[in-house]
Order: C-alpha cells, then structure tokens, then sequence
C-alpha cells in the first residue's frame, strides 16, 4: 500500500493526503502593497507635460521605482504623482534618461517595444476586470481592457479606447538624437473618469472620501544599440536582449498582470494632505495569502491538486512568517476548484475559485 501511494503522488511532501493537512511556505511569495493618497485638485490643470500648478505641487511623488522582482535598484530613477478631480484622473511621472527615443507611432500599436510608461487600472480592486495604458517618449499610446488575467485566459482588448484621453511629453534632452545625452522626459495624463468609472462593480460613481483602487506603474526599459544614427533594441546573436521593467510596487516576478499585488490608491476630496490618512486594511495580508495559495494551486507547487477528482475539504496549512499560519480548505468543483481561507478573529472567510476570483463569505 505504501508504494503505492508514492507511485501515485509521486515527490509529494504529503506522506497521507486523504488523511493530513498539507504545509506550505509562502513566505517568500506574499507581497505588501505599496501605498499613496491622491489629493483632489482645486484647480484647472492643464497638460502640457509639466506639473507646476500649485495643485501638483501639493502632491507628493512617490518613491523612486524598483525592478519588478523588488530587489535590483534601477539604473534610472522613476517617481510618479497623482491628482483627480470629476473629470478626470491625472498622472505625472519623471523618468530619468540618457538616451531619449522611440519610433513606434501608430496608436495600439505594441507600444513596449519602445521605452514606454504603463498604468495600470482596477477600479472595483477586483483582480479581475482591469484597464491598461502605455504612452513612449512621441506620445504614441496603447491603450486596451482586460476582463481577466492572461494568466487564466484573458486576452487584450485592443478596442477598448480612452475617448477624451489628454496628454503631453517634455524632454530635458533632445529626442531621437544619439549625439547628446539627455537627462529626463516627463509624461502628464488626463484620464477620463467616465471611462475609469465603467470599469467599477455597482455604483459606477466617482469615488467617495476614502475610497480605494488598484493601480501600478511600470516603466520597460531596454538596452540599445545605434546603427546608422538610429536607435533600435539591442541584439546578441540575432537575438533582442531583454527588457527591464521597474515599478512603482514590486510584483516580486516579472509578471504585471497579477493585478492582486498592484499598490493601493485611496482618494480624499481634500486638497491639502496634511490631515488625511491612510485606511489601512486589516486584512489585505490575508488577501495577499489567498491570492498566494491561488497562484500555488494553478501554477506552482501545488497544481497537482487539480488533478486529483476525490480530493475535498482538505485542509492547507500557509505559512506567511516563522510559526505564523493561515489554514485553507480546498474543494474540488466541476469547473476547477473554491478554496476557503479562515481569517482568525473574523466573522468571515475569503474564497478563491480557478479564474481567481475571490469574494468574502460569512
């Protein structure tokens, strides 16, 4: 009996799995989103790719980007701020650069074959419906929805447009000279909340005192080469090296679209920031291991679950810190799978199924 339950679940750590909870180590895989609070603008703001209105003023940058994996420190600084009024969402950003260039001009077109600038777009912090937006240094933008993940099958909707989108470029540099060396380029959006706002569950209305969103920033950076005084990527052997990516909040893998692990924007209807503070939710860590103990059932160390038809209520226990765990149960369903994680001290459970979405239950 013994071989044969190794011949049946092979390298598996669980000696018993009918019988014993199985253990996993997700400390290394959680992610702690980074935070920012966007004041509203008093005032007009006009895009011109610059942010000296006294309302940008009054908003904070956020910290310089990290690579994507949130280790390696980039070799140019990114920073980005926000504001919002009822018309629109407004993002600048500063993007330190040597060699400003770019060749890609037709609208959705690929746009991070170039250096680009990305947002990132979940209104209802639903992981799932998301929009995206990129922009290059000629102000070309691509810009395309995604109701849900690629990871689980979703595909880019490159229909989907921004109707009424603003924007505008500044170069302290000179672009597509290879002659010089530059020092930045700037990029200030205007985004349409209509727009944003129909990407939100019920009620599609413009957020409240407090009110929170997922959204991330990413910067693709690639390495160069100049061949008769042009730019292009550069290539090795016919091949095209690969890009960096760094962000404002780390994904911990080079992977945007895990939308869970995108930073936490709150509004406030105040100008002055002085006052407001940061709703911090008690149990996004929790949220965080569901997310992690989803990705690990799809695509990790425990996908060997979703082969096992018999295999109900079993119980998984998630380690997130030394001698900290999370327990979970997982469920067999005719479509994939549900698995139920407990929040200690809480009148309800997150539950997760195999697109990943997760909802709150009593």
């Amino acid at each position: 009996m013994l071989f044969l339950l190794i011949v049946l679940f092979g390298s598996c750590k669980v000696q018993n799995p009918l019988l014993l909870p199985i253990s996993i180590d997700l400390s290394e895989k959680i992610v702690s989103p980074k935070q920012y609070i966007i004041p509203k603008s008093d005032q007009e703001i006009k895009i011109d790719g610059n942010a000296f209105e006294e309302a940008w003023l009054r908003a904070p940058f956020t910290k310089n980007f990290i690579d994507i994996e949130g280790e390696k420190i980039p070799k140019y600084n990114t920073k980005v701020k926000l504001l919002w009024d009822e018309n629109y969402l407004y993002v600048f950003a500063m993007l330190e650069e040597e060699h400003i260039w770019a060749d890609l001009v037709m609208h959705d077109a690929v746009i991070f074959h170039n250096n680009n600038f990305e947002v990132f777009i979940d209104p209802s912090a639903s992981s799932t419906i998301y929009g995206e937006l990129e922009i290059n240094a000629l102000g070309t933008t691509w810009d395309l929805l995604l109701q849900k993940p690629y990871r689980v099958g979703g595909k880019a909707i490159n229909t989907w447009n921004i109707p009424g989108l603003k924007h505008a470029i500044q170069f302290e540099g000179t672009l597509n000279n290879p002659l010089d060396r530059d020092i930045f380029w700037s990029v200030e959006l205007a985004i349409p909340m209509d727009c944003l706002l129909e990407l939100k569950n019920n009620p599609k209305k413009l957020p409240k005192e407090g009110e929170q969103w997922r959204m991330n920033f990413s910067r693709v950076e690639w390495n160069h080469e100049i061949i008769m005084g042009k730019y292009r990527r550069k290539q090795v052997d016919g091949k095209i090296l690969p890009e960096y990516n760094w962000v404002w909040s780390p994904q911990k893998v080079i992977n945007m679209h895990e939308p869970e692990k995108w930073g936490i924007v709150q509004f406030t209807h105040k100008a002055h920031l002085i006052d407001a503070k940061f709703k911090k939710n008690p149990n996004e860590l929790y949220r965080q291991i569901t997310f992690a103990l989803f990705r690990e059932i799809r695509f990790g160390e425990l996908q060997y679950l979703m082969n096992e038809n018999y295999w109900s209520g079993l119980e998984i226990k998630a380690m997130y810190d030394k001698d900290q765990y999370l327990n979970a149960y997982f469920y067999k369903t005719h479509h994939g799978f549900e698995l139920k994680c407990v929040l200690p001290d809480q009148d309800f459970s997150y539950i997760i199924n195999e697109e990943g979405v997760i909802n709150k239950i009593p």
